[in-house]
Parts: C-alpha cells; sequence; structure tokens
C-alpha cells in the first residue's frame, strides 16, 4: 500500500481499489488483517473517517470483514470474488467499447485479433 494518491478520484475510493489492489497481487491474503483506518490515516495523511469511509466500501462488498477489539479482515474467497468482478468491468468498459469502435472503423473480427496478438508481442 504504498501508491500514491491523486486528484483524479475521490480518496475513499482510491483507498478501496488499493487495498483490493494488494489482495488481487497477495500483499495482503485472505484471512490477513488489513492495516486499521489510524494507519491508512497516518500513512496517506488523510482524515481517518475517509480511510474508514474507503474500508467500508469493502465491508458493504463481503471483501472485508470486522472481528471486534482486533480490526479488519480480508474474507475467505475475496479474491476471486474481486477478480470475477474485475473482469466483468473490464469487459464492459473496455472489450464492449473496443468493439464498438473496430465496427465503426470497420475492422473485422480477424484483423482486430491479428492487432490484439501484435500489441501482446511487444
Amino acid at each position: 500500500m504504498n501508491e500514491i494518491l491523486t486528484q483524479e478520484k475521490s480518496i475513499y475510493l482510491q483507498i478501496s481499489e488499493m487495498i483490493e489492489s494488494d489482495i488481487l497481487r497477495d500483499i495482503i491474503l485472505e484471512e490477513e488483517k488489513v492495516p486499521s483506518t489510524n494507519e491508512l490515516a497516518k500513512l496517506y495523511s488523510i482524515n481517518p473517517a475517509t480511510a474508514a469511509k474507503g474500508i467500508n466500501i469493502l465491508v458493504d462488498k463481503g471483501t472485508l470483514y470486522k472481528k471486534r477489539g482486533i480490526g479488519m479482515f480480508v474474507s475467505k474467497g475475496a479474491k476471486e470474488e474481486i477478480r470475477e468482478r474485475k473482469k466483468k468491468e473490464f469487459s464492459e468498459y473496455f472489450v464492449k467499447k473496443m468493439l464498438t469502435e473496430a465496427k465503426s472503423l470497420g475492422i473485422t473480427k480477424e484483423e482486430l485479433i491479428a492487432m490484439i496478438r501484435e500489441g501482446n508481442e511487444l
């Protein structure tokens, strides 16, 4: 969680996304404790309430759960849930836009596949 906060989106959203990213990259494992709101506030020089808002997004999604008096922990199965949700978002936001644009440019399926393969070789 050594990433830099930007002005592009709300800080609390960035906090929740950073935690999700750390879960996907196995920096924070399932059933492992996540940094507290006070630790996040100190690390990023933000208000603890802002950090809590980011944490609560993940609690609402079921990604994190609270052990009373101990802290927040990553739920079992959270990594796979995050991965599946992000795959769906990737399809919605990137693939569908790419296909729409390719269609408007008259790019065939074969041409598009060739372009992807070429890009993958870079």
